[in-house]
């Protein structure tokens, strides 16, 4: 009896001790989980999404335009994800401002003063990264102007204004870094160019006929760039956004088409310059054999 009950005092004591593992490893499994879910979700600038995109850790990118609204935000994003990244845009001290928010956060980011409606400008600015970064492997092509007005009321400088930031900066641009772009790819890692047009290249708005025009000219130019570049493994992706919340609505001086405007924002409600960076963002993380080569992208409500 005695040996009995010194077994079953071992055994009891054996599961005691196992249970007390496993609610250990349990405890252990949880913390970890929990863990995991807290850092997928951090993201130090509010962004929805979080750093779902750990594979652009590593590029290095440069954005047009990066001052404010979409570019600002693609910026703010990559650097969230791990890329290097190098803001260009006319207004240094709103790209001073955006950098020191990005490194603040532990983000590595670059301010280049530059106008991609000068050809000096655009080529300085790109010595100056390739000085600081090396070559780059992503470029986001977001840099615009919108100033409608019926054809009839136009005004030949904002005309040559659209045109010449719209279309010839964008090409200005792709001429300033393809050479980086071929290179990457040729050493087997992503390479992407990502032109943000409009949907205003498909949907003709009246009054808005010049711009309309200057971003079809985009959306044309990316699909014979992928034509051009595909071959040689460089990723083209036209982005064209609907009703979108930026500054150009800022741009307008003339008080009833801005009215009109605003009362798209009412009736649909535009999206978030965070909502493009996402688009962007998952279109460049994507393996480099898949190209998402035209996204159109629009506010639920907007027909």
């Amino acid at each position: 009896m005695s040996n009995q009950n010194q077994n079953q005092s071992q055994n009891q004591n054996q599961n005691q001790s196992q249970d007390q593992s496993q609610n250990q490893n349990q405890e252990q499994d949880q913390d970890q989980s929990q863990d995991q879910d807290q850092d997928q979700s951090h993201d130090p600038y509010g962004n929805p999404y979080g750093n779902q995109y750990a594979s652009l850790a590593g590029r290095t990118a440069v954005v047009t335009g990066a001052a404010s609204g979409i570019g600002e935000a693609v910026a703010v994003l990559l650097a969230a994800s791990g890329a290097r990244v190098a803001l260009l845009a006319r207004r240094g001290d709103r790209l001073e401002s955006v950098v020191e928010k990005i490194r603040a956060d532990g983000g590595e980011a670059l301010a280049v003063v530059a106008d991609v409606t000068d050809d000096a400008s655009v080529d300085a600015a790109a010595a100056g990264i390739r000085e600081a970064y090396g070559n780059v492997d992503l470029v986001v092509n977001n840099a615009g102007v919108m100033l409608p007005n019926p054809v009839d009321d136009g005004r030949i400088d904002e005309w040559r204004r659209m045109l010449d930031t719209n279309v010839t900066g964008v090409l200005r641009v792709i001429r300033a870094f393809t050479g980086d772009l071929v290179g990457a790819a040729a050493e087997g890692r992503p390479a992407d160019l990502v032109n943000i047009s409009s949907i205003a290249a498909h949907i003709a708005f009246p009054n808005y006929g010049v711009y309309g025009a200057t971003k079809a000219a985009v959306t044309y130019l990316s699909q014979a760039l992928r034509i051009e570049l595909g071959p040689r493994d460089v990723r083209v992706t036209n982005v064209e956004p609907g009703l979108t919340e930026t500054e150009l609505a800022t741009h307008l001086d003339n008080d009833e088409l801005a009215g009109q405007l605003d009362g798209m924002f009412d009736a649909i409600g535009g999206l978030s310059a965070a909502e493009l960076a996402d688009v962007v963002a998952y279109a460049t993380s994507r393996p480099r054999h898949v190209n998402l080569r035209q996204i159109m992208v629009l506010p639920t409500r907007q027909a």
